[in-house]
């Protein structure tokens, strides 16, 4: 389906998805009829797109951080802090998890469907990216090798691999069939080691690739001058997806202490990506070839993640007021 004309330029909220708990992440499902959003009270909660339904899904015992629906929309996968992978109906009229996994030992951070529906991946602080039958919930294999947290995960669009972030600014693409590591990507630009705090900071927070498969974006901090306080500017390195060339570095055009959480490409070819910290929320709006954004919108508070509607003229965002917000990517109407 072609994606209506946008002008980012004219971005403005739609509309405002009212929860009060402060907000993790949001999906879309592939119909564009909802929109799913994770909460900081341990709920994910579910906004009918045409009209007031707002509804509560119950089930982890943490944080959940991570969503990801199936390709028929009939799944909702979604990821916690505590460890456990829980499936729903996604379009019941009172959705309760179908299955509960016990998947990970600690935080998980990311999760992800394959195209064709077959296959769930999950990873965060264990190190292991683990695949799984999205039908029967079983493990089909385990994929180790990250040393760092795994905070994002992308599968390609062919369905053959998948790619993997951690906490060091290390991309891993994996063969999906085999089972094995094919190459890896350095995006150390993303990552630091504070000598003062002792700490790692940093992290591929959010991975898109473009329709073409030409270019791979991959989100962050950089420049960290205060692990502790998480103080840096956001950026976005790109690369060359068929080589594995890093290409431009996008960043903000002022030096504002935020992280970019997550980022998608829109079909007309530019970049969105959702900022929050110190500085407050924003989304900002990259050409591909350009390092700094050519539009930047301050939102009413910090962004945590962002969902592209799959008609391609809506960005919804999760934001820490505790309000999904929808923002269309064209003009008001007068």
């Amino acid at each position: 389906m072609q994606a209506p004309a946008t002008d980012p330029t004219q971005t403005h909220v739609l509309r405002e998805l009212k929860h009060g708990s402060p907000l993790l992440a949001c999906r879309f499902d592939p119909a564009g009829q909802f929109l799913f959003a994770a909460a900081q009270d341990n709920t994910l909660r579910r906004f009918r797109l045409d009209g007031d339904e707002h509804i509560a899904l119950a089930g982890h015992q943490s944080w959940p951080l991570a969503l990801a629906i199936d390709p028929s929309g009939k799944t909702l996968v979604s990821g916690g802090c505590d460890g456990r992978l829980l499936w729903w109906p996604a379009d019941a009229p009172a959705p309760q998890p179908s299955r509960a996994l016990d998947a990970h030992a600690g935080w998980i951070r990311a999760v992800a469907v394959s195209p064709d529906g077959q296959l769930v991946a999950s990873a965060g602080n264990d190190l292991v990216v683990r695949l799984w039958s999205l039908g029967e919930g079983t493990l089909v294999r385990e994929l180790p090798g990250h040393e760092s947290h795994v905070y994002s995960l992308l599968f390609d669009s062919d369905g053959k691999s998948l790619l993997s972030g951690d906490l060091k600014g290390v991309v891993r693409q994996w063969d999906v069939a085999a089972g094995s590591e094919t190459r890896k990507l350095d995006a150390a630009v993303l990552w630091k080691y504070d000598e003062g705090f002792r700490a790692d900071i940093g992290g591929v927070r959010g991975m898109a690739l473009r329709a073409d498969r030409a270019l791979l974006a991959c989100a962050g901090i950089t420049n960290v001058t205060n692990a502790f306080a998480g103080l840096g500017q956001p950026i976005a390195a790109t690369f060359d997806f068929a080589a594995g060339q890093q290409k431009v570095v996008h960043r903000i055009k002022e030096a504002i202490n935020d992280v970019l959480w997550n980022v998608a490409y829109h079909p007309d070819g530019y970049l969105i990506g959702a900022l929050g910290g110190s500085a407050g929320g924003f989304l900002a709006f990259w050409r591909p070839e350009e390092e700094f954004e050519f539009h930047r919108l301050k939102l009413a508070a910090s962004a945590r993640d962002l969902a592209l509607h799959p008609a391609g003229l809506l960005v919804a965002t999760a934001e820490h007021d505790g309000v999904a917000r929808i923002y269309e990517l064209r003009k008001a109407p007068a």
